[in-house]
């Protein structure tokens, strides 16, 4: 057992996926690949850099000796820096071509840009395996009726399928942002101490064509479409919060939706999965607590509170660049992804293995449904010669009674029963209750979910099929 701080994001909560893509290694990695393409760049563009020296730096791109490159930071406290010495002494023929022209924001906001897409990307296959898999769960309880609620009080009647269609309405929308915000991603490019590119026009002996193209070459090279125009030396902080608001957003959804499982359960009409030698409480044996959801809820809350991280951030930028904002990304970015990866496993994970009650649901809308029929009563009474305004005020009576018997004496919902021996409505026990077919107070339900299934899902699901090998519904404890 370690005797230091260890984020609960790797012991517990994000993937080894998402761990690896804002590693460290990944970092240094990605630092060695933009010295590379920018070294290729300027070779490209009439720089004497030879085929050896590039040679050289591809040989050990991925073999980072960071005992000195940590012996180099020491002494001269600069993380880039000291990476760059690192790698020329590995490099000896191409030490003197490292970094040529550049300043430190491009390897670091270059490298966070890179990351950021990867991340995205990531994020992306789970958020569409989660909406695959409560298509699933919505298709294939489109019929299933139950009780709707407004301000979670029995309402008019939808199925279970209905409801599911509002959490995947949601995440469609959180995709919507997810690949809008990846579209425009840009990479900074090289731009130089104050975005002037005036360290590349002297390399360039002023010919602007060339320092243009060395932007193009080096996004070509990562998979960009492009860079951003203008810039400071670094890209504009407002990127980041673009992108965490996209984490907040399905952080926000995810939330909701972990709310709803929960008073489902609650309800006993749904349950998250609960596996055969879990245990719900240390005290309370027979419990079976909605952990999942509980840890979606607790995990989402980060995200939505975190996004304000990088909103601040961009709004303290001081002209050109300030440092004010290197302490808090480092932490705040990279959080918010770890978060939400764990969140969408979790939210795989029970979405996967929703346990469905459908006598506990029919029992609900038994004790609800007869409320709820009355007005469809009254006008079969009223069509077989009954006055409606007489039938209004009985029913009304009635209700009062028979709600009044439920809630004082805890007794059953007898409003049929109340309506059945009562001449002025004309109406057996048969007849009341084929009135009471719940199928009747469902509406659309079913087509709702046929057609939101086939117009907005299959779609989403043909162009971006998710990625069985990414994606797990697997949690670590």
């Amino acid at each position: 057992m370690k005797n230091s701080y260890e984020s609960p994001f790797n012991s517990r909560y994000a993937s080894e996926q998402m761990q690896a893509i804002f590693s460290p290694d990944m970092k240094f990695r990605t630092w060695r690949k933009l010295w590379i393409a920018l070294a290729e760049a300027e070779q490209t563009l009439g720089l004497p850099i030879s085929d050896e020296q590039i040679a050289q730096l591809k040989a050990y791109q991925d073999d980072i000796n960071y005992d000195v490159a940590a012996r180099e930071e020491a002494l001269v406290r600069h993380d880039v820096m000291a990476h760059v010495h690192a790698y020329g002494e590995q490099c000896p023929l191409a030490k003197g071509i490292i970094h040529l022209g550049a300043t430190s924001c491009y390897v670091g906001d270059n490298t966070d840009l890179i990351i950021m897409s990867e991340a995205l990307k990531l994020v992306r296959a789970k958020l569409v395996a989660v909406i695959d898999q409560l298509s699933r769960f919505a298709e294939a309880n489109k019929s299933l009726p139950t009780l709707g609620f407004t301000h979670f009080q029995p309402a008019q009647l939808v199925t279970v399928g209905k409801r599911a269609t509002l959490w995947l309405s949601e995440l469609v929308s959180d995709l919507e942002d997810l690949d809008y915000v990846l579209g425009s991603l840009r990479l900074l490019g090289s731009k130089g101490t104050t975005g002037t590119q005036a360290s590349f026009m002297s390399l360039f002996d002023n010919d602007q064509d060339k320092v243009r193209q060395i932007d193009t070459l080096i996004a070509e090279k990562f998979g960009f479409s492009g860079i951003y125009p203008v810039s400071g030396q670094t890209y504009s902080r407002k990127v980041d919060t673009r992108v965490v608001n996209v984490l907040s957003g399905i952080a926000q959804t995810a939330h909701k939706f972990s709310n709803d499982i929960r008073l489902l359960q609650h309800l006993k009409e749904i349950e998250e999965p609960f596996e055969k030698s879990q245990i719900g409480s240390s005290a309370m044996a027979y419990k079976r607590n909605p952990m999942r959801s509980e840890r979606m809820a607790a995990l989402a809350r980060y995200v939505i509170v975190n996004a304000t991280n990088p909103a601040l951030t961009a709004a303290e930028q001081w002209f050109e660049r300030t440092l004010d904002d290197s302490a808090n990304k480092r932490i705040a970015i990279p959080e918010a992804f770890l978060a939400v990866d764990a969140i969408l496993m979790l939210m795989l994970n029970v979405s996967s293995g929703l346990v469905v009650y459908p006598a506990v649901i029919a029992r609900h809308i038994r004790d609800e449904l007869p409320f709820m029929a009355t007005e469809n009563i009254m006008m079969e009474a009223v069509k077989r010669g009954g006055d409606r305004q007489d039938l209004h005020e009985k029913i009304r009576q009635h209700s009062m009674a028979a709600g009044a018997r439920v809630k004082m004496e805890g007794a059953a919902n007898d409003l049929l029963e109340r309506i059945a021996t009562d001449p002025a409505f004309g109406l057996d026990k048969n007849e009341l209750d084929q009135l009471l077919d719940a199928n009747l107070y469902i509406g659309r339900s079913p087509d709702q979910v046929t057609e939101f299934i086939q117009d907005v899902i299959v779609p989403i699901l043909n162009s971006r099929p998710a990625d069985t090998g990414l994606v797990s519904a697997e949690l670590k404890v």
